[in-house]
């Protein structure tokens, strides 16, 4: 009669455990890379924000200079923790013939968010249009003020 023991050989337990250690390493990587992409998504959602709100302001301010660019700071305490600057152009997008004082034309504002991480920059831009009645001094000889 041979008698026969139960349980594991220690070769089967190193096969187990590198089998093991395998799948726990790949999850790891896994979970960092995801933790890493929501960081970056973090970013962007939050510059998508600032941009939305600076694109707003922009909109609603009423006398905006055309075909010269606007540029500030953002500041981390306002803008949603992001530290760098925006730019804005306003150019017309859109323009009836024989334009004049009254007339209304279809303008669109460009509006670009930058932000530092390390030392990598990255940014965000938006297009917004906005219709503008024309004022005197809008218009010079049929044609729009430059």
């Amino acid at each position: 009669m041979s008698s026969r023991r139960a349980g594991f050989t220690l070769l089967e337990m190193l096969v187990a455990t590198s089998i093991m250690a395998i799948a726990v390493v790949g999850l790891l990587s896994a979970l960092s890379s995801s933790l890493h992409n929501a960081a970056r998504l973090t970013d962007h959602d939050r510059a998508a924000l600032v941009a939305r709100r600076k694109m707003d302001e922009l909109l609603l301010e009423s006398r905006l200079p055309r075909y010269q660019p606007m540029e500030g700071p953002l500041t981390p305490a306002t803008d949603a923790g992001l530290s760098g600057g925006w730019r804005a152009r306003m150019e017309p997008f859109e323009v009836p013939p024989n334009v004049g004082p009254g007339s209304a034309i279809l303008e669109r504002v460009e509006c670009e968010i930058w932000w530092m991480d390390g030392n990598q920059r990255h940014s965000f831009t938006l297009d917004g249009y906005k219709k503008t009645i024309l004022q005197p001094d809008d218009v010079l000889g049929g044609a729009l003020r430059q």
